[in-house]
């Protein structure tokens, strides 16, 4: 089977494609845009099925379908506490910056 002609659904297949650099393993199922439109409800089950669905472009894949598993973690506000400084004239430009930006009239 090449790429752009998808398997039946949860009937995955492995695909080498050398001259690109590409492998897909056993559990990639590989469809192109058309066959995607018209499947997307069952391809989206066989993500969450485990298997992950590539779809293809004139015989090139262009993307890739996979399970959305959410943040690796929740973010901890304040967590860099301590760790980072700013400096306090971090928002002061530099005379000719401010000059280039016409917010300070040019030295004669």
């Amino acid at each position: 089977m090449t790429i752009g002609q998808g398997a039946p659904i949860g009937e995955a297949y492995s695909i080498d494609q050398t001259s690109s650099g590409l492998c897909y393993n056993a559990n990639m199922v590989v469809h192109n845009i058309s066959e995607a439109k018209a499947q997307l409800s069952a391809l989206i089950e066989a993500v969450q099925n485990g298997d992950e669905v590539i779809i293809a472009k004139a015989g090139k894949p262009v993307a890739r379908l996979v399970a959305f598993h959410g943040p690796a973690r929740p973010r901890t506000p304040g967590s860099m506490k301590g760790e980072i400084w700013i400096s306090p004239d971090f928002d002061t430009l530099p005379d000719d910056m401010a000059e280039a930006f016409g917010m300070k009239e040019p030295r004669s």
